[in-house]
């Protein structure tokens, strides 16, 4: 394990940048994880906390220019991407600040003793504590959102819980400037910058989530790459939790009168969505039920010439690039699979976008067409063209847990007033178990960070039921301590009688502290 050279590599034409750095031996591992563990204690002040998460937002933005050239260089996802993804960055960065200082996040309940109730209530009070150093798995598709400043490290700093980055191997340029700027960061701030820290290598990552002072693990990736750490996770002798976000094939259903109603847009829409950054986002709808029939062909015709005027684009390396032809060729073999559009090899270094079409009744039960219910990485989706609703409900029956699923309908089957609506509204409550967001009328692709996002869902999405986006993100590194019957002066200072820090909470069943 460790000592050989990792390299920045460019995906357009796959030739080697530069070395950047050396793969983490154990020993360095080792040193790593206990530097992180012995600087937790510093967290503990909340008002460092923000500072931290707002000076390496700020630092980013001063080191914008470097960052998005970096990140270009060895993603080619482009400057303009590449651009408003590092505001969604710092943006993560600012939010999780504000939320440190509002401080709701702790959860803050206090019961007070009532001896007048059988059996008698003592005094309880409880919070959130950090759980202790997170492992940071980077994703390939997102060198800075889901990535070393990204909101898995966000959320943590932001927890209180310092970090350990497994750098992701297609951008480890970036990884390093990036982890600069958060090291930086910190050293201005007064907070040690043993914080956060990054290991590059396969075998260090596979160790860093078994090391007995990692805590838990955060993962946006392949099925099998997370599988592996989640299941490594498990295995410890004292098991972590693994937040993993893994495949999701976002199925998308559209209704035959949504077809006849507007079949050349949903046809534009689902173009632009399903090549949005070549497919390789994790949002992309990769499955359509769509109509036979005439309003289906129409869909089709608007699918077939918007996708055909995409033009080949660069996958983020060239293992990707080697995967996505080989499993569209194969999709493509199928029996009862044509290609309006082939997708595929667009040359040497690129892909080209296209999509597969199959009766939907082939994959009502199970076969070899199952692989079409898998997700293919890469600008491609596959369109089942359905005959009933009893074969849209069949389909929707076997398909795996996914991140999203979105229905479009037409105006009068979304009207609480029309016939068509107990109709409109069953299909989507079919879809709730499938996915953690659903749509209506829209493109899963674009995740706001909100305090209401949700971006995660059944198994294989994800491996918990919490969210990797979004505010409430941050409780994925906290656990619940409640204080029984504890004297006021041995008590954290959130939990007072007082509220000196001002925080909101529960007491009684009453919420106190906020403002408004």
């Amino acid at each position: 394990m460790g000592a050989a050279p990792v390299w920045s590599v460019d995906p357009r034409t796959g030739t080697r940048r530069e070395q950047v750095a050396v793969e983490a031996t154990v020993e360095e591992l080792e040193k790593t994880v206990r530097a992180a563990h012995a600087a937790r204690a510093a967290l503990a002040d909340r008002t460092a906390r923000a500072a931290l998460l707002r000076t390496a937002a700020g630092l980013l933005d001063e080191a914008a220019e470097h960052v998005i050239e970096a990140a270009d260089a060895e993603t080619a996802l482009g400057p303009v991407r590449l651009t408003g993804e590092l505001a969604r960055t710092t943006g993560q960065l600012r939010a999780f600040a504000d939320a440190v200082d509002e401080g709701s996040f702790l959860d803050i309940r206090i019961g007070r003793p009532d001896a007048d109730r059988t059996p008698p209530w003592p005094d309880l009070r409880r919070w959130r504590i950090p759980l202790g150093v997170v492992a940071v798995y980077a994703a390939s598709n997102f060198p800075l959102a889901f990535s070393v400043p990204g909101g898995d490290t966000a959320s943590a700093l932001a927890a209180g819980c310092p970090v350990v980055i497994k750098a992701h191997p297609d951008h480890p340029a970036t990884s390093e400037l990036c982890v600069s700027v958060l090291r930086r960061a910190a050293h201005q701030v007064g907070l040690p910058e043993d914080l956060i820290a990054l290991v590059h290598g396969f075998d260090a990552g596979v160790e860093l989530v078994r090391h007995p002072l990692v805590a838990a693990a955060g993962f946006t990736g392949s099925v099998r790459g997370g599988r592996a750490l989640f299941d490594a996770a498990a295995a410890r002798p004292v098991p972590i939790p693994f937040h993993g976000e893994l495949g999701s094939l976002n199925p998308v259903v559209v209704t035959e009168a949504a077809a006849a109603e507007r079949a050349e847009g949903i046809g534009i829409g689902l173009a632009g969505s399903m090549t949005l950054g070549e497919g390789q986002f994790c949002t992309k709808p990769g499955f359509v039920l769509a109509p036979a029939g005439d309003a289906g062909d129409r869909l089709l015709k608007s699918l077939t010439a918007a996708v055909s005027e995409t033009e080949p684009g660069v996958m983020l390396d060239h293992r990707m690039r080697d995967a996505f032809v080989a499993g569209v060729a194969e999709r493509a073999a199928l029996d009862g699979v044509e290609t309006p559009v082939t997708p595929g090899a667009g040359g040497e270094h690129t892909v080209s976008a296209g999509f597969l079409t199959v009766p939907a009744g082939l994959l009502a039960t199970e076969g070899p067409h199952d692989l079409l219910l898998e997700e293919c990485f890469g600008p491609v989706t596959v369109i089942a063209r359905y005959e009933s609703r009893a074969e849209i409900e069949a389909v929707l029956a076997r398909l795996p847990g996914n991140l999203t699923a979105t229905v479009h309908l037409a105006g009068d089957e979304a009207d609480a007033d029309s016939t068509g609506f107990p109709a409109a509204a069953e299909l989507l409550e079919s879809l709730v178990p499938l996915a953690g967001r659903v749509l209506v009328d829209g493109w899963p692709t674009g995740v706001a960070v909100t305090p209401a996002q949700y971006h995660g869902g059944p198994y294989p999405a994800a491996t918990s039921t919490f969210t990797s986006v979004g505010l409430t993100a941050i409780e994925r590194w906290l656990r619940p301590v409640t204080y029984q019957s504890v004297p006021a002066a041995l008590l954290p200072p959130e939990l007072r009688d007082d509220n000196p820090l001002g925080l909101p909470r529960l007491v009684d069943g009453r919420q106190e502290g906020l403002e408004g």
